[in-house]
C-alpha cells in the first residue's frame, strides 16, 4: 500500500500576503481522497522524532537556536518565514515524516511526504523556506539503522539543492544529483555530486533527454540501494519562482521515468514533494497530484 505523511500542522497558515502557497497541502490530500487515487489508509500522521536523528545532521547550536528561536535577525531573515513556535514544530514534524516513509519505502517499494524536500537547509543555517533537511536527516536515519549503505538523492526541483550538498560533500555514502535552472535561486551554488544546469525556457523534450542520458547511467555507476526523489513541479513554464519551459504532461513523463527506473531496479524510493509556485493553485495541486497517481499505477 502507498504510504504517505501528512499531518495538519502541514496547513500551518503564514501572515497574509505571503507568497510560499501554504494551501497546497491542504488541497492535495483532498484532492487524492476525491479523485479516489487514495482512500484514507494511505496517510500517516507523523510526529516529533528524537532529537538525535536531527541533531545527527544538523549543528547543535544552530538546532537549538531554532528551537528557542534565538536565531541571529540575519540567520531568520534567510529562512525567509517569520519564525514561530508553530512553524519550527512544523519543519520538525515534516523531517519525521520522511524518516517515517523511508522505512515504509523499503517494505512497499515507494513513500511520500505531501511536504518535505527542504534541500536548502544546511548543516548549520536555513535559507529559502528550509529550515531542517528532511532528505538529509532521514538518509542519516536508515543508514544509522542499517536499513540503507548507498544512497542516491535525485534533486529535479527547479532550485539547486545547495544545502543537500553541503551536508553530504565528503560523503561518498551519498551522491547528491541535482538538476535545476542555471539562472534560478540560489545564485551561488554548491557543488553537487553531479550538477545539470539548465538554461531559461527549457522544454519537454530537451529535459526528459538530459534526465533519459542520466539517470540509468548514474544508478549503474553508484548502485545504490535507497532513492530519495526531490520531485518539486516548479519546473514547469508557469512557476513564479522558476525559469524552465516544461508543461505539466512533461513534469508528469518526467516523474513516471524516474519510478519506473526505481521500480525496474528494484530500489526503493521516498518522495518529498519540493516546490511549486504557480500563479493557479488548481495547476500546482494538479502537478503533484500527478506524482501520487503515478506511484499508485506503477507500484501498486
Amino acid at each position: 500500500m502507498l504510504k504517505i505523511a501528512f499531518h495538519p500542522i502541514y496547513k500551518h497558515p503564514l501572515p497574509e500576503g505571503h507568497r510560499f502557497p501554504m494551501e497546497k497541502y491542504d488541497l492535495l490530500p483532498q484532492q487524492l481522497l476525491y479523485e479516489g487515487t487514495c482512500s484514507s489508509d494511505n496517510f500517516f500522521e507523523p510526529e516529533k522524532p528524537n532529537n538525535k536523528f536531527i541533531l545527527a545532521v544538523h549543528e547543535p547550536e544552530y538546532y537549538y537556536d531554532l528551537l528557542n528561536i534565538t536565531l541571529d535577525q540575519r540567520a531568520a531573515r534567510k529562512i525567509g518565514f517569520p519564525l514561530s513556535e508553530v512553524l519550527i514544530e512544523r519543519e520538525v514534524i515534516i523531517a519525521d515524516g520522511s524518516i517515517k516513509a523511508s522505512e515504509f519505502a523499503i517494505t512497499h517499494g515507494i513513500a511520500m511526504n505531501i511536504a518535505g524536500g527542504t534541500h536548502h537547509a544546511y548543516t548549520n543555517r536555513g535559507e529559502a523556506f528550509c529550515l531542517l533537511n528532511d532528505q538529509a536527516i532521514s538518509a542519516r536515519y536508515l543508514q544509522t539503522k542499517g536499513l540503507a549503505k548507498k544512497i542516491l538523492i535525485v534533486d529535479l526541483d527547479v532550485h539547486q539543492g545547495n544545502g543537500t550538498a553541503e551536508i553530504f560533500k565528503n560523503d561518498p555514502s551519498v551522491f547528491t544529483f541535482s538538476m535545476h535552472g542555471k539562472n534560478n535561486y540560489p545564485f551561488k551554488k554548491e557543488q553537487s555530486d553531479l550538477d545539470i544546469p539548465l538554461d531559461n525556457d527549457t522544454d519537454d523534450t530537451t529535459y526528459l533527454n538530459i534526465l533519459k542520458n542520466t539517470l540509468p547511467k548514474l544508478i549503474e555507476e553508484q548502485k545504490p540501494d535507497f532513492i530519495y526523489y526531490l520531485c518539486g513541479v516548479d519546473v514547469i513554464a508557469t512557476d513564479k519562482l522558476g525559469k524552465l519551459g516544461m508543461s505539466v504532461l512533461g513534469c508528469k513523463a518526467r516523474d513516471r521515468f524516474v519510478l519506473e527506473h526505481c521500480k525496474s531496479n528494484k530500489i526503493p524510493v521516498m518522495c518529498s514533494m519540493g516546490g511549486g509556485y504557480s500563479h493557479d493553485i488548481k495547476t500546482i495541486v494538479d502537478a503533484h497530484a500527478n506524482t501520487f497517481r503515478l506511484a499508485q499505477d506503477i507500484f501498486f
